[in-house]
């Protein structure tokens, strides 16, 4: 995980984190129409989790695929925007593995493994409730400007 603002201390660095979580979470509809959950959060870190509704399985009666690159797509935007700095994915890639099924708890952990100027890379695993991975996910990501959250003194954690 990339060390950020050598200077800003760990507990603030958190804070920061926890305040862009609460932050962006208010604005996510699409995180929370799907009942995506960001149950943690850390510098260049974020845990999702998502319950697979009935609506959410194709014809094939499995989770749709692009619910689950949803759900690691959100970890990913979480883990990216943890520095309070506005961050999207320029891009991203998704290898499935093993199909989700309903009723089945989704979790997602990504982690922000490369990050240098505006550019960033973060890695996402997808697994159930037994730890079976559906999937990994690769996204590429460029801060943008902005800050996530209005903290006072700025608080952008580099």
């Amino acid at each position: 995980m990339p060390e950020g603002d050598p200077i800003m201390e760990p507990a603030r660095k958190q804070q920061v984190a926890e305040a862009a979580r609460e932050a962006m979470y208010a604005r996510d509809h699409a995180a929370q129409a799907l009942g995506i959950e960001v149950t943690e959060v850390a510098p260049g870190f974020a845990k999702c989790t998502m319950t697979v509704r009935q609506d959410m399985v194709n014809g094939h009666d499995i989770l749709h695929g692009g619910l689950c690159f949803t759900l690691a797509d959100t970890c990913f935007a979480y883990a990216c925007n943890s520095h309070n700095r506005v961050t999207v994915a320029q891009s991203a890639s998704v290898t499935f593995c093993a199909p989700g099924k309903l009723g089945d708890v989704l979790t997602a952990e990504g982690t922000e493994t490369w990050q240098q100027g505006r550019g960033g890379v973060t890695d996402v695993t997808v697994t159930n409730q037994d730890g079976v991975v559906l999937a990994m996910f690769r996204g590429n990501s460029r801060t943008i400007k902005g800050q996530v959250a209005d903290l006072p003194g700025e608080e952008a954690a580099q």
